[in-house]
């Protein structure tokens, strides 16, 4: 382990310097002040506080967003893939906007697919909303799921390279 300045120093070097030290503690010493803070975004999903999840976190500059279905607020699902990738986007994006990300902050995508033939549909839904940022992405076809009605869930990732309030 090497610190800002790159000596190097061990788990026990730390301890002694330290003493009972804790996370926040190293974070300070390494100049890393104000990463350790988090901020849960919630999409008002019963699911959330049940299932012990919630649809987007952000901690330091990065954002997580939660595997998103292409739920409409009815429960609706259109059949449509194209449609259903295109809401899926939609809840990120305004996951990402509730703590000042935009679209070209969004850094990976990941898409779980039912129908390896939806694919280039999925696909086209994902380019006309990231084809100009170009995340890195990450198509998978998988055996099924949470709701049959899904073809596709999404998540993705996002850093934030200016703070917005």
């Amino acid at each position: 382990m090497r610190t800002r300045s790159g000596n190097r120093r061990s788990w026990r070097g730390i301890a002694t310097v330290f003493g009972e030290f804790t996370w926040e503690d190293l974070a300070r010493e390494w100049g890393y002040v104000g990463c350790m803070s988090r901020t849960n975004v919630s999409s008002g999903s019963p699911y959330e506080p049940a299932y012990g999840f919630s649809r987007a976190v952000l901690t330091g500059d990065r954002v997580l967003v939660a595997g998103t279905a292409p739920l409409w607020p009815d429960g609706e699902v259109d059949p449509d893939p194209a449609a259903q990738a295109r809401r899926c986007i939609e809840v990120m994006l305004e996951a990402l906007a509730e703590v000042g990300g935009l679209p070209e902050d969004v850094v990976r995508t990941r898409m779980f697919i039912t129908d390896p033939a939806d694919g280039d549909a999925i696909g086209e839904a994902h380019g006309e909303a990231f084809g100009a940022i170009r995340p890195a992405s990450t198509m998978v076809v998988v055996a099924g799921l949470l709701d049959s009605r899904w073809k596709v869930e999404m998540e993705l990732e996002a850093v934030l390279t200016v703070r917005r309030s």
